[in-house]
């Protein structure tokens, strides 16, 4: 890609961030602190980034702004053991930068890449995502940090934010109004106590497995919503589900402690509910479970790991058909018999 075209235009490689669906998830329990997180704090050596890194790391040359002059723009700089990035202050040029993999407790130099669209930082011993506006910036990833909050991110262009395995308690800060392209948020693995804090309109996946949630709350108009992942916490009841959240599809309740199979009528008003995932909630071995959810979520398609088919999903209906009408006669035969004039 040319300087000379508007980072605008840019269209971001999903594949990085492309989230599998459960059924692709291995059993194992995914391991989200950093080895040596909770140990005594480690004094690494101190290793700046040098001019010879720097030549091991660039590619991707490409024409500046003014097409008179070429710059290399991707830089990939892994596993380096650097503790030190203040080199980059001076690579403005630069538009995709990983940095995974480090000992880096802190990313300012990057706020002088004003051209930055892709920014990997995964894995290294960061307090907080914070940095500058950055106008194109649309892929940014944190994940496997100690990061405690979620101040400081108001990237106009951003898409995807990847906070997972991180130290966050509560979300704050995220400004629908500076945020207003991000459509993917990735925090799973964290110490979230609850859903609040994640009023993003524009958000389409949310992923929020393996946290401390014990109830869903402030979710009600993310209407544009289709993925919500709540895999492993401690949800007992469905509240917190409104008619607003008209475009979500797929559900992920697996592993939360919901006991009560009435509680789904609580998603009864999910117009476009397609896939719902409740393995491991101990509602799931009720006698009516499939049942019962097929009747709340009529357009259900998918429960768990098995899709319903077409017979069964026709069985179910007719018998609530005739146990509705049952209850009609029943109702009927119990009206109190009119005195004659």
């Amino acid at each position: 890609m040319s300087d000379e075209e508007d980072p605008e235009d840019f269209e971001p490689d999903q594949d990085d961030f492309e989230k599998e669906d459960d059924e692709k998830e291995t059993e194992e329990s995914e391991d989200f602190r950093k080895e040596g997180e909770d140990g005594p704090e480690e004094q690494w050596m101190s290793t700046p980034l040098t001019e010879d890194m720097m030549k091991e790391g660039l590619s991707l040359l490409c024409k500046t702004g003014s097409g008179l002059a070429h710059a290399y723009v991707k830089l990939e700089l892994r596993e380096r053991d650097l503790t030190d990035i203040y080199l980059l202050r001076s690579y403005i040029h630069l538009r995709y930068v990983d940095v995974s993999e480090n000992h880096l407790t802190d990313l300012w130099p990057l706020n002088h890449l004003t051209h930055l669209l892709w920014l990997k930082a995964d894995g290294n011993r960061l307090k907080s995502a914070q940095l500058n506006e950055l106008p194109y910036l649309q892929i940014a990833s944190f994940a496997y940090n100690q990061i405690t909050d979620t101040e400081g991110i108001s990237h106009p262009r951003l898409g995807s934010l990847d906070l997972k395995g991180n130290r966050i308690r509560m979300v704050t800060g995220l400004d629908p109004q500076k945020l207003n392209s991000l459509h993917t948020l990735e925090l799973r693995g964290n110490q979230l106590e609850s859903t609040l804090g994640i009023n993003l309109p524009k958000l389409k996946n949310l992923y929020l497995a393996q946290n401390a949630l014990k109830k869903v709350e402030g979710l009600e108009n993310l209407s544009n919503l289709i993925t919500l992942h709540l895999r492993d916490n401690q949800i007992e009841t469905l509240d917190g589900f409104s008619r607003e959240m008209k475009a979500l599809q797929y559900l992920n309740l697996r592993g939360n402690m919901v006991t009560d199979l009435r509680e789904l009528a609580k998603l009864h008003d999910l117009p476009k509910l397609r896939a719902l995932v409740l393995l491991d909630n101990p509602c799931t071995d009720e006698t009516d479970y499939r049942q019962e959810a097929l009747v709340q979520m009529v357009h259900l398609e998918r429960l768990d790991k098995e899709f319903y088919e077409r017979a069964e999903a026709e069985e179910i209906r007719q018998r609530l058909k005739e146990e509705q009408e049952q209850d009609g006669e029943m109702e009927h035969d119990l009206e109190p018999i009119q005195p004659l004039p």
